[in-house]
């Protein structure tokens, strides 16, 4: 069942769109997170789903409820905003009280609320401390639990954890996602950390200037990006231009900078419907499907009984640059003349391959995907 729909949903600031034409459904209980760069819409929408603007086109429902013109309090949606909106002259057991005293619950039903959350946050003992006395940390889990006592039916996210170090970001998550799982609360996220978006979400929807690009679990927005952009957004990738110059019913063939380039069809198929001999296309191949050996070795040989699929796609490659991260290695090589292509390589105590140094490079035709095309002229 649907949690919160938008159906095609434009807002205008005067003579500027700030979103165009947003249809979605998100389920009761998912955690769907709005992905993109700043400026690109995602905070407004979450703005328009809490009642906080009304958009110029379209409706908001709540279960199938229009909610499109409801005011704020009647939506029953918690809220926890980029820089928390702590009231600094409050007690941590006032602010997280504020909202069920608006409500007016009784001093006994908010004390029982209050602590009950206080629990659930791993905020015991903290009730009588001012906010100039807690953590970044805290203060989060503060505005999180000012956010949940209420009981809300859709939780709202934006960008929650930007103001914390990257350890505690790295915590901080995992702790958001242990609440919704354990809460089975429905939760929009905005971010434009897309680590955040892939550890967290049971679905993403990637923006870019206002328009939606792509909806789809992490899994699809990684492996089966919809537009260059989401490709270049998401994770590293090495976007390369092509002609195809043959289709056999199993794979395409694209001619790329220095040589063709095969692929499956399987990828190809679910990715490029309409793709015609001569068509204009952009390609995706993601560093880590890439592998790299020492030019003495034949590509062939990485995996004998896989050879037939290993076989199309093997160039001579040069180490132009190499970038340690402890855990892995990544690679940028030069092929052919004008070609670059990024190679990640999991760090197992090899020796780090060195700038200038020959290898060759293979490429799964699996792992290479369509993102966009251009009819034949």
């Amino acid at each position: 069942m649907s949690g919160v729909t938008l159906e095609h949903v434009t807002k205008s600031f005067g003579s500027s769109k700030g979103v165009e034409n947003v249809h979605i459904e998100i389920k009761q209980g998912e955690f769907f997170t709005f992905l993109g760069p700043s400026g690109c819409g995602k905070t407004t929408i979450l703005r328009m789903i809490a009642g906080f603007y009304y958009p110029t086109k379209g409706r908001i429902l709540f279960m199938n409820a229009d909610m499109t013109y409801v005011p704020p309090h009647k939506r029953n949606t918690g809220m926890v905003f980029q820089n928390y909106a702590l009231f600094p002259h409050m007690t941590v057991f006032e602010n997280i009280a504020f909202g069920l005293q608006v409500r007016k619950l009784t001093k006994a039903q908010i004390k029982e609320k209050v602590e009950q959350t206080q629990r659930l946050l791993r905020l015991d003992g903290f009730g009588n401390r001012r906010m100039d006395q807690l953590s970044g940390g805290q203060q989060q889990r503060v505005a999180l639990a000012r956010a949940l006592v209420i009981e809300p039916s859709i939780l709202l996210l934006d960008e929650p954890l930007s103001n914390l170090d990257a350890k505690l970001r790295e915590e901080t998550r995992i702790e958001i996602k242990r609440l919704q799982l354990e809460l089975g609360i429905t939760t929009i996220y905005v971010t434009h950390d897309q680590a955040e978006a892939m550890s967290m979400s049971d679905r993403i929807m990637v923006m870019q200037n206002g328009e939606v690009q792509q909806i789809g679990i992490p899994e699809d927005i990684y492996n089966r990006p919809s537009t260059p952009f989401v490709a270049s957004f998401i994770g590293e990738t090495n976007v390369w231009e092509g002609e195809v110059v043959q289709i056999n019913g199993e794979e395409a063939t694209v001619q790329v900078e220095p040589d063709l380039l095969v692929i499956g069809y399987r990828d190809y198929a679910s990715n490029s419907e309409g793709i015609k001999v001569g068509a204009k296309v952009s390609l995706c191949i993601r560093p880590e499907a890439v592998q790299i050996v020492n030019d003495q070795q034949r590509a062939r040989d990485i995996n004998p009984e896989q050879r037939h699929v290993y076989e199309p796609n093997q160039w001579h490659g040069q180490i132009s640059l190499s970038e340690f991260t402890g855990a892995s290695v990544t690679y940028v090589c030069k092929v052919g003349d004008k070609q670059t292509l990024r190679v990640l390589s999991i760090h197992a105590g090899n020796p780090i391959k060195q700038r200038k140094e020959m290898v060759t490079l293979v490429i799964p035709k699996a792992n290479v995907y369509f993102i966009s095309k251009r009819e034949p002229d």
